[in-house]
């Protein structure tokens, strides 16, 4: 968990925390970046239908309404998107939509009755019941969010700047539901965007590119205050090529596949310059082409980008058809094949072939 700590660490990822908080015309943050600006699912409310109308007669009550991010914050001007539901379902099961409005504080003409409000903010909303009296003042409604922002980006290696384009976030629950599984808030968001939140811990997931470079890191959204993240990525872009001699034009018509040191695959292609984003450690580059396969082996550095050329004397080696053959012994006394001459055999030394030279012709022992 990152707390209010600058650094956070979770296996290979690491988090970059800076936090602005929301002073007097802070919440100006938000609006430098691309926000994310659909709205999550209203907390215990179905899906709303058309409008309704208020009872025939009914003297309806100005009602105010403004929202907070911190309980001592001021009114957020921008960004909101209210919603005013009657509490009694309709004969279809949902609440019915009274009124809505987009933008910063609302006011609503309501007949007397009691309500649910709803009002989100990006993905960071709260609903309370409203009680609009017939009689007297009706009180301005004040929603507090208890809501921030997270902006999220990542680097390759210590400092290697990644591509917008080959950057993805997915943002989940930092609860592990019973299945095993965590509840997804919002998927595929680019770097630089800021998303809206309820204040709380957050399990990050960042992609780098489409094949195996993907970095986890819990962090903390506090209440009023935007937090940047910078998660660092153990991973370079590779490009390979298949060559005659070093240094010369790739042949076109390969076709690749990239092994992990252990010999599971994680990437193919069909090109003569194909590029991957692999995490960092040891593969084997294996190239086909015209029937015949040409390997390397190779080491990804984090951050340090290359060219990976596998040269076509690098053909791996064929089993020769002598390697499959199996001697087999033949017993002692067995009558050779017909047409087959039996090996001539040769005849046991004599005694005295085996006394030493100069020898007494005393016992050998």
């Amino acid at each position: 968990m990152f707390g209010i700590s600058p650094f956070a660490r979770l296996g290979l990822a690491i988090a970059l925390m800076v936090v602005t908080p929301f002073g007097a015309g802070a919440q100006d943050a938000f609006k430098d970046f691309k926000q994310i600006e659909s709205t999550p699912k209203m907390p215990k409310l179905n899906a709303f239908i058309a409008p309704g109308t208020a009872p025939e007669a009914a003297k309806l009550r100005d009602v105010a309404m403004e929202a907070k991010l911190t309980v001592d914050g001021t009114p957020v001007e921008d960004g909101l998107s209210w919603y005013v539901f009657s509490p009694i379902a309709g004969t279809d099961g949902k609440l019915p939509l009274i009124a809505s409005a987009k933008g910063g504080p609302a006011a609503f003409q309501l007949a007397p009755g009691d309500y649910f409000v709803n009002v989100s903010f990006g993905r960071a909303g709260v609903t309370k019941k409203l009680t609009v009296p017939a009689d007297g003042q009706v009180d301005k409604q004040v929603m507090v969010l208890d809501a921030g922002g997270l902006l999220l980006n990542a680097v390759s290696g210590t400092d290697s700047r990644i591509r917008p384009d080959q950057l993805s976030f997915s943002i989940y629950s930092s609860e592990v539901r019973d299945d095993g599984e965590r509840g997804l808030v919002v998927a595929d968001v680019s770097p630089n965007t800021v998303v809206r939140l309820n204040a709380g811990t957050y399990h990050i997931v960042s992609e780098y590119g489409s094949v195996n470079a993907v970095i986890r890191a819990d962090i903390q959204v506090e209440a009023g205050k935007l937090t940047e993240a910078t998660i660092q990525h153990r991973a370079a872009q590779i490009t390979f090529k298949l060559v005659s001699e070093a240094g010369g034009e790739a042949i076109a018509d390969t076709a690749w596949s990239i092994l992990t040191a252990a010999g599971d695959s994680v990437g193919e292609s069909v090109s003569a310059f194909p590029t991957m984003v692999l995490a960092e450690g040891e593969y084997s580059a294996v190239a086909r082409n015209k029937d015949k396969i040409y390997q390397r082996d190779f080491k990804v550095v984090a951050g340090r980008n290359t060219d990976v050329e596998v040269l076509m004397k690098d053909q791996q080696p064929q089993q020769p058809e002598s390697a499959a053959r199996t001697v087999q012994q033949v017993p002692a006394g067995t009558p050779p094949p017909p047409g087959v001459q039996p090996a001539p055999e040769t005849p046991l030394p004599s005694y005295e072939q085996l006394v030493p030279q100069g020898g007494d012709g005393a016992s050998l022992d």
